[in-house]
């Protein structure tokens, strides 16, 4: 993670209007964060300072269970909120959040955020949306895990930390344990799974992951992605 003050803040709070949200005090306290591929933002259970404005590239949200187990709960892109629940709540981080591609977030600590905008009409809307949207999308996923068969979860899960043809390009490969765990199946399953997706040419499987061949078969397995 790298914590960087520059340009760039002002060119996201023009791009995505955060002007009409955050008051002048609070944008005044953004500081911008860099996170790379696979490195973690916050951990389920760990401490909560900062609210993240995300503003570029996608992270993973999931949770895990007393047992170890994980499940992946949804994919984010901008504009999207981190930490927030935690700022209303004055609690621990509810789930781990992990970037999947390279990731800018706007940060701001919790003192000033109680500070300057604890009684802030827009701010304080935006967050109800926000959160309302976030509980919506948590329920439909939960319910799509235990309804869905795990084909389609799998694909969704791949079409979801494979974002575009540059990534393809760049080699990055799903790592199985990780799929497995996430989708909420066995390491067994899911390499049957992966078998047929491979004899159908959806994927390509190589040492040590696998690679997506045809996301428009995945897409039409899918119908929307469930994890987005």
């Amino acid at each position: 993670m790298k914590r960087t003050v520059d340009q760039l803040i002002d060119e996201y709070i023009e791009t995505y209007k955060l002007q009409t949200i955050f008051n002048k005090e609070l944008r005044s306290k953004f500081s911008l964060y860099t996170y790379e591929h696979g490195e973690r933002i916050g951990d389920q259970g760990g401490p909560a300072e900062h609210l993240y404005v995300l503003v570029k590239g996608k992270v993973k949200i999931y949770t895990t269970s007393e047992e170890g187990k994980t499940l992946i709960l949804s994919f984010k892109t901008p504009i999207e909120l981190i930490g927030d629940i935690e700022y209303v709540r004055g609690g621990s981080l509810i789930n781990t959040v992990e970037a999947v591609s390279t990731v800018h977030l706007l940060g701001i600590p919790y003192t000033a955020l109680r500070k300057y905008g604890g009684d802030d009409p827009a701010f304080l809307q935006f967050l109800l949306k926000i959160i309302t949207d976030k509980f919506y999308v948590k329920s439909n996923s939960l319910s799509f895990n235990l309804m869905q068969s795990v084909d389609v979860r799998l694909a969704s899960y791949l079409l979801s930390v494979t974002e575009d043809e540059h990534e393809l390009e760049q080699d990055k490969k799903v790592n199985l344990t990780d799929a497995s765990n996430l989708i909420g199946t066995s390491y067994r399953h899911l390499n049957r799974i992966i078998k047929q997706f491979c004899e159908e040419g959806l994927i390509e499987r190589s040492s040590g992951g696998i690679l997506v061949k045809d996301r428009k078969g995945l897409e039409a397995l899918v119908g929307q992605s469930i994890y987005e």
